[in-house]
């Protein structure tokens, strides 16, 4: 993400109601895109089959059936995403640029590898019907790359195309499903048929926007796979905080909430619902993480390093030091205070709401609710500062973190559905975050006090002879591509 606050810094320079709006919107897309096209995908679907006169249970396959495919993306995607964004750094500072679109085929076709089969032996043992699972499998391929994509797409500047392609890409699968429930053709296929129209196109428009700024090459695209070698704390702290944040939900499947759709394929709606609307609480951190400390610190954060980097006298590096850490803490104060407004009106409100939508919302999903809140709250604070740690390149102290969310969220939820309470379900996962959130503000604290061994003691740098099993995998699959040309 570092780099993009220079570009939202202009739109927010910008006069007006509008500009402010435009900006705030391009923030939330660039930061949250997953979770906005989950949230529309379930509220179209959802809309589109009720106009159909779906039944309840094929809604409730379906449903089911993309919130897996989607996990599934989102873990393969989490395991890579922090490498990859390292490594493309890396190549923007070395002027490597025809290093970036190779990486991206690389590690897609390595992903697909990985993920599908796993995924395609659950899905053939799970008693769903096979043009299900085989759609299942198509979705889940093309949102992975859609993900990783939108990683790449982080480092430009055409929001306009980016925007144009995420808006246009929804509407067409919307539109299309609309003309099926007209002509009466819906179907459960035909309706995943439609989304996989929608994520295709995305996919094809983020492409070519990628092509038309970074030229490729034909080899190199095994290369990133020494960085995992390097930073492997980096795979280990993506793939902790897609368990820490999603790994509950997957707990409660197996637990009294649980509600069978098909075959191996559960729900726990009971709980998933009050977790959906919970993560709504969370926008505004994760919006303002953006547009309030990539914009405000990321030019003193530069601003220090290039002292350091370029020899600055020891005077304007101790100001620019002090300069930096007084936004950062200003900052990120702002940002709490906030998150806890957001977190005390959505407790206060959420049952109200819930009560009005046909939700079927008893006491217990609202109880469920109001801990969750506070939960994803702290998980929001806890991985805004994670950020900010990694910033530091306290890599070690980043996944720490992550390590001990991911445990404590598994292990708190799985004790509390075998022997706590029912009203008290979530409290895991809350106990996960602060935890996540405490460990972080320790970290932080003692990474800003040692700032200068952070810069000058402990920074790596990426060596020609980094031994390890990638390297060896990365070279060994760039020499058999070359023999085979």
């Amino acid at each position: 993400m570092a780099g993009i606050g220079f570009q939202l810094n202009k739109l927010f320079q910008k006069k007006g109601f509008l500009n402010l709006c435009r900006a705030y919107v391009y923030a939330g897309v660039i930061s949250i895109g997953p979770m906005i096209l989950y949230v529309f995908m379930l509220l179209g679907i959802t809309l589109v089959s009720l106009v159909a006169g779906m039944e309840l249970q094929e809604r409730e396959v379906l449903n089911c059936m993309l919130t897996y495919s989607l996990l599934v993306s989102l873990f393969s995607s989490n395991c890579h995403s922090m490498v990859i964004t390292r490594y493309v750094a890396d190549q923007l500072y070395q002027k490597h640029y025809t290093q970036i679109m190779p990486s991206l085929y690389g590690d897609c076709c390595i992903q697909l590898l990985c993920a599908l089969p796993l995924y395609g032996i659950f899905l053939f043992f799970s008693g769903v019907p096979f043009m299900y699972g085989l759609m299942c499998l198509w979705i889940s391929s093309v949102m992975i790359i859609v993900w990783m994509e939108m990683i790449y797409l982080m480092i430009l500047k055409d929001y306009r195309i980016i925007m144009a392609g995420f808006t246009i890409s929804l509407m067409t699968g919307f539109l299309l499903a609309l003309i099926l429930t007209l002509l009466q053709m819906i179907t459960v296929e035909r309706l995943m048929g439609c989304l996989l129209l929608a994520f295709g196109i995305m996919m094809v428009w983020y492409h070519e926007l990628l092509v038309r700024y970074f030229p490729g090459q034909k080899r190199g695209e095994f290369s990133f796979l020494k960085w995992f070698d390097k930073y492997r704390s980096l795979a280990v702290t993506g793939a902790c905080i897609w368990i820490g944040l999603y790994g509950h939900l997957c707990v409660m499947y197996f637990g009294p909430l649980r509600h069978q759709t098909m075959g191996w394929f559960y729900t726990a709606p009971m709980y998933d619902i009050p977790a959906l609307f919970a993560v709504f609480s969370i926008i505004i951190t994760i919006i303002s993480f953006v547009t309030s400390v990539e914009v405000k610190f990321f030019p003193k954060y530069h601003h220090y390093y290039s002292l350091n980097n370029d020899r600055g006298s020891i005077l304007d590096i101790e100001a620019a030091e002090g300069e930096m850490l007084d936004v950062l803490g200003q900052e990120l104060l702002f940002m709490g205070i906030r998150q806890v407004i957001v977190t005390i009106l959505a407790i206060v409100a959420g049952g109200f709401v819930m009560d009005l939508l046909p939700l079927g919302m008893t006491d217990l999903g609202k109880d469920i609710f109001r801990i969750l809140c506070v939960g994803y709250g702290m998980y929001a604070m806890g991985n805004s500062v994670m950020l900010i740690l990694l910033y530091f390149e306290d890599y070690a102290g980043a996944m720490a973190g992550t390590v001990l969310f991911a445990v404590i969220s598994i292990v708190g939820t799985t004790l509390q559905m075998l022997f706590g309470k029912n009203v008290y379900y979530g409290m895991g996962f809350s106990v996960g975050a602060a935890v996540f959130l405490l460990l972080s503000i320790i970290r932080l604290d003692w990474c800003t006090r040692n700032l200068q061994y952070m810069l000058l003691g402990r920074q790596e740098f990426m060596q020609g002879d980094t031994k390890g099993p990638l390297v060896w995998l990365s070279g060994r699959l760039e020499r058999g591509k070359e023999s085979h040309k």
